[in-house]
């Protein structure tokens, strides 16, 4: 599908000089003189390299168009990762350097969106877990307006909901602080993930009363 050089987006799959390509980076760029363009940086996923290049916002560029299937996850071996697919049984295994970081997110049974790419898996996307836990809580329900999925205090729950003890933003901090720093360092190590966790979680603690010590951070984090 072709689609505006305007349009590009972070994590978008891109064809490109007989090549498959997941975005980077974005820069949408103005200049005072000349016309605008788009500078974008990429990364093969068939030769693992990088490319900066700029596009035109009049130029048109190939988006790949993905097949998105539901899995399960199985288990892993010192390779591999493997899946099972619900409805027909059929089982796919994916190596480990495909996934990355994500896979010591999986679980077993855990439900997953592979995308593939002519019939290859490509990259697999993990549930939104952030809301589906709190969700599971009954502290929130889910509603549709004008087709859009809205998350609203359950009331029976509200009266109890107070700032300093019970806020249900409680059960979001240390979701959206790994979520945030994720969202701008999208290649990130658990090492560093635990050290930027440890940096700002003081601040967080005293903030918002929680009850984790720092001690059990590291373990905190991993589950969520």
């Amino acid at each position: 599908m072709k689609i505006n050089a305007t349009e590009i987006r972070v994590g978008m799959k891109l064809e490109y000089k007989n090549d498959l390509w997941e975005v980077l980076k974005t820069q949408h760029v103005k200049p005072g003189k000349g016309g605008a363009f788009a500078q974008i940086e990429m990364k093969s996923l068939n030769k693992n390299t990088k490319l900066n290049e700029r596009f035109r916002s009049s130029e048109t560029i190939e988006k790949a168009t993905l097949e998105e299937t539901k899995f399960n996850f199985l288990y892993e071996d010192d390779t591999d990762y493997y899946f099972i697919n619900p409805k027909t049984f059929n089982q796919i295994n994916i190596k480990k350097n495909i996934i990355g970081q994500k896979g010591k997110m999986l679980t077993e049974n855990l439900e997953v969106s592979i995308n593939f790419y002519n019939e290859n898996p490509l990259s697999v996307d993990l549930p939104n877990q952030i809301t589906s836990k709190v969700e599971n809580l009954g502290l929130i329900e889910p509603q549709l307006i004008r087709g859009n999925k809205i998350y609203k205090p359950n009331m029976n729950e509200a009266a109890l909901l107070s700032f300093y003890q019970n806020n249900i933003s409680h059960f979001f901090l240390i979701y959206s602080l790994i979520c945030l720093a994720l969202k701008y360092v999208r290649y990130l190590s658990i090492d560093e993930l635990f050290r930027l966790v440890n940096l700002v979680y003081p601040f967080l603690e005293s903030d918002a009363h929680l009850s984790w010590d720092k001690i059990q951070i590291n373990d905190v984090s991993i589950i969520l």
